[in-house]
């Protein structure tokens, strides 16, 4: 029969599964000899854990120092504490080992232990190196099974609260959040290399001097916030800024963004009187030097618009006959807006653009405010004389000191600056930070005027009297504004703004102080109790820098003091003698990798642990005790 068979045999069944099974068994055995092969060739040729597991590069974030070199900022070595709850065998006794090593109490252990759903947590994180040896010894006893240490590189603030807002603060990833540290990113932790170091112009014991005053103010008045500041007129160096409220940076979490704010470069308000410094420099600067005019106070200023409005400013007092200098020393509104009167709106408002009111300082806070100066096209006919007294426009503290220093400069103004230079890893300076260009903006007799009229402020018949220094001249002006409402766009009458102003030594200023004190509870007059805080800050501050006054007898002698560098011992086999040696001297032994360097206290090493003489060994913790 022809065709194809409608059934197939047995035996050509057997033989078609067994071509098959053969094919199968000869891909199976390719498999096989790859995977053997490959076995055999990782076996006799481990690759290199570092191509498992590329090594990520560590990089030294820079530290941040004061003028004079203190630490503000600094890279440290620091633990996170887990806990592996399977090999927890007794949370009762786990927790009370460690609640007086980690400051926590034992519930607070317990609970956060039972409230992990995950068998993996972290108990605390960034625990300082003294508190990492205790778990460490008590983890090599037995005690704390289950517990365990993730070595981490961190960050510590060794003056605390000392400049904290403009410092700044870092995130759990160690980059920048805030001041200084956020600014400078890119130099204190390059990709590429270690960090530099930003030096700022911050004098850290002035900042102690200010922000004590300040801390005392702010719970003394119940105050909203204080800000107190001292800057060099001459090349705008910012020696000082306190804010109150302030914070811990090294205890971020307790803190709040009240408690953060860089308030001296963010926060924009009504300066008040303080202000007829800059408004009366920039009328007079119009009038010209035979000019004198004199006004008359009522105790009111009353005009009648061209369209029928009467506007009314008023003064404390009726002062009677008043030129630019009673204006300054008895702080009268009234001459103060009549004197604008004798100026355009174009020239005014030029003038108190040359001051810097409108535009941000450039000091170094990214998030610094430009304060508001309305254009003219938005100037109402009351909008020159109420600016002439304070109101209507807003200012930053920064904006207030950087047209200080055109009346400290004989009409220069300088602009400032709170960051120094930047040094690289290896000491050498990348970049010097200069003020923006100086430029003349008064003529130098009419910042010499201003200053001799501040000056009477401090006279008995001034508001600022009580800022008066014996033997130290200071070109002093007070102020008190009234906080508007922001629900009903009125001037509150319970809210007020304290300030007051000095520059110093009148006659050739060498440093500007500015306090500020927000919403005071009770009294609230600037020259009541702002003057008093600025006298006691230039007693402290004309002392500690050497300014020229009565009491301070300066000797000029032709002869130089040269003090030879001190150099750290050598550390390579035995350890050394660091007695007597100061805190910024043993600072460069921090950032090295091989050693453990604990340090307590200020000053000078007094005692270490280990002596000196102890054999050298990779990894081992040195403590030295400072006094």
């Amino acid at each position: 029969m022809n065709g194809r068979p409608e059934y197939e045999s047995e035996s050509g069944k057997k033989t078609r599964n067994n071509s098959r099974f053969r094919l199968f068994a000869v891909i199976f055995g390719l498999l096989a000899a790859i995977v053997l092969g490959r076995y055999a060739f990782v076996m006799f040729n481990p690759p290199s854990p570092d191509k498992i597991n590329p090594p990520r590069p560590f990089r030294e974030r820079g530290s941040i120092m004061d003028r004079n070199g203190r630490t503000l900022a600094l890279q440290t070595r620091l633990g996170n504490v887990t806990v592996w709850k399977p090999d927890v065998r007794n949370p009762v006794a786990v927790s009370r080992e460690l609640a007086p090593i980690l400051r926590m109490t034992s519930d607070e252990i317990l609970e956060r232990i039972d409230a992990s759903r995950a068998d993996f947590l972290y108990l605390k994180k960034q625990v300082e190196q003294p508190e990492i040896r205790e778990i460490e010894a008590a983890m090599e006893g037995g005690e704390l099974s289950g517990i365990g240490i993730e070595h981490i590189t961190g960050r510590i603030y060794p003056e605390g609260r000392i400049a904290g807002q403009i410092v700044g603060f870092v995130g759990d990833e160690y980059n920048g959040l805030g001041g200084i540290e956020y600014a400078f990113e890119k130099e204190l932790a390059p990709e590429d290399s270690n960090g530099g170091q930003v030096i700022l112009t911050i004098d850290a014991n002035v900042q102690y001097i200010l922000e004590d005053i300040g801390r005392r103010l702010y719970t003394e008045h119940q105050a909203e916030a204080v800000m107190l500041m001292a800057m060099d007129p001459r090349n705008g160096e910012i020696l000082g800024s306190a804010s109150l409220p302030d914070f811990d940076p090294n205890d971020i979490r307790s803190s709040d963004a009240k408690s953060r704010m860089d308030r001296p470069a963010i926060w924009a308000y009504e300066p008040g009187s303080v202000f007829k410094v800059y408004s009366l420099a920039a009328l007079m600067d119009s009038w010209g030097s035979n000019e004198n005019p004199v006004f008359f106070c009522n105790g009111h200023y009353e005009r009648i618009t061209g369209r029928g409005e009467r506007i009314v400013i008023n003064c404390l007092a009726s002062h009677g006959r008043v030129t630019a200098r009673d204006i300054i020393a008895y702080s009268c509104n009234a001459g103060a807006a009549y004197a604008s009167d004798h100026v355009d709106i174009p020239g005014f408002y030029d003038s108190l653009r040359a001051f810097g009111f409108g535009s941000r300082t450039g000091a170094g806070n990214p998030g610094e405010t430009a304060g508001i100066l309305n254009g003219t096209d938005r100037w109402s006919e009351r909008s020159k004389p109420t600016i002439a007294i304070g109101q209507e426009i807003s200012v930053s503290a920064l904006q207030m000191l950087q047209a200080a220093t055109a009346i400290a400069n004989d009409g220069v103004l300088v602009p400032p600056k709170i960051v120094s230079r930047i040094v690289s890893w290896n000491g050498k300076t990348v970049r010097n930070y200069e003020s923006g260009p100086a430029r003349r903006i008064l003529s130098a007799e009419t910042a010499r005027n201003m200053r001799s009229y501040m000056v009477d402020v401090t006279s008995e018949a001034g508001t600022g009297w009580r800022a008066s220094v014996g033997d130290l001249s200071l070109a002093v002006k007070t102020g008190t504004a009234q906080v508007p409402d922001a629900r009903t766009g009125r001037y509150s009458e319970t809210d007020y703004i304290a300030s007051c102003i000095a520059l110093l030594p009148a006659e050739s200023p060498s440093l500007v102080l500015y306090l500020v004190i927000v919403r005071p509870k009770g009294e609230y007059l600037g020259g009541r109790i702002a003057a008093p805080p600025v006298r006691e800050a230039a007693e402290a501050l004309a002392d500690y820098l050497g300014i020229l006054r009565g009491r301070n007898v300066q000797v000029d002698h032709p002869g130089n003091i040269v003090l030879p560098p001190i150099d750290i011992p050598r550390i390579d086999t035995w350890l050394p003698d660091f007695t007597g040696y100061s805190k910024r001297q043993i600072l460069p032994l921090l950032l090295r990798d091989d050693l453990v360097i604990e340090m307590e206290g200020d000053g000078w090493v007094r005692r270490q642990y280990p002596p000196p003489g102890t054999p050298l060994q990779r990894g081992m913790v040195i403590r030295l005790e400072l006094e």
